[in-house]
C-alpha cells in the first residue's frame, strides 16, 4: 500500500468517468479488496466534483439545484462511509504492527489521508484541463500553469507523507485509531431539524 497504487486507481477511475462525463453513469468498478475501496471511493468524489460544478451554474433553476445540493449532501455521506471502510481495512492491515501503546499518533487515520489523495488526484486533472485551454488568455494560462505546479508539489509531498505514515506503523513508531464521523446533520435522532417534525 502507497500513494502511487492510490493515484494510479484514481487517475483510473477520473479517466473512465471523462468518458462519458455524465454524473448519472453508473459505476462498473473492476477491482476488489483494498483497490476496490480506492475506486470506489474516487468514483464518489469524482461525480461530487461534477455535481458542485452543475450546483454553481448561475443559470440554474432553483429547483433542480435543490436536487443537486441533496444529491451531493448525500454523496458527502457516502464519501464518508467510504473512508470509514477504509480504515477498517488499514486496522486490519496493520493488525498487531498498530500498538496503541507505543509511538505517536498521527493527526488523521490513512485513510482520511487516501481522501485528500483523491480530492488532490481531481484539482490536478481539472488544472490540467486549464492548461490545455486554447480558447484562455495568457494571464489565464500563466495563472493556471502556477496552480498547477502547486498541486504537484503538494501531490509529491503528500504522497511522501502518507508513504512514511504507512511505514511508521508497520514500524511501530506511529500508530492509528478511528473515530467515527457521527455526522449530526443526517441522523434523525440528532438533528433537531428532523427529530423535533
Amino acid at each position: 500500500m502507497n500513494a502511487t497504487l492510490c493515484f494510479s486507481l484514481f487517475d483510473e477511475v477520473i479517466s473512465t468517468y471523462h468518458k462519458t462525463d455524465d454524473v448519472d453513469f453508473p459505476m462498473k468498478n473492476p477491482h476488489t479488496g483494498i483497490q476496490g475501496l480506492l475506486y470506489h471511493k474516487s468514483w464518489i468524489d469524482t461525480v461530487q466534483w461534477h455535481l458542485e460544478d452543475k450546483v454553481r451554474d448561475p443559470n440554474i433553476h432553483p429547483e433542480e439545484a435543490l436536487v443537486i445540493k441533496r444529491r451531493i449532501d448525500a454523496s458527502n455521506q457516502d464519501r464518508t462511509d467510504m473512508v470509514e471502510k477504509i480504515d477498517d481495512w488499514f486496522w486490519e492491515y496493520f493488525g498487531a504492527k498498530n500498538d496503541l501503546t507505543c509511538g505517536k499518533i498521527n493527526t488523521e487515520s490513512p485513510a482520511w489521508v487516501v481522501d485528500r489523495l483523491s480530492i488532490l488526484a481531481l484539482k490536478i486533472y481539472h488544472m490540467q484541463e486549464q492548461v490545455n485551454r486554447t480558447d484562455s488568455d495568457n494571464t489565464h494560462q500563466e495563472k493556471v500553469i502556477q496552480k498547477l505546479a502547486v498541486l504537484l508539489e503538494q501531490k509529491e509531498d503528500l504522497s511522501l507523507a502518507f508513504n512514511q505514515l504507512i511505514e511508521d506503523v508497520l514500524e511501530g513508531r506511529k500508530y492509528m485509531k478511528v473515530y467515527r464521523q457521527m455526522k449530526m446533520y443526517n441522523d434523525e435522532s440528532l438533528n433537531p431539524v428532523l427529530y423535533k417534525k
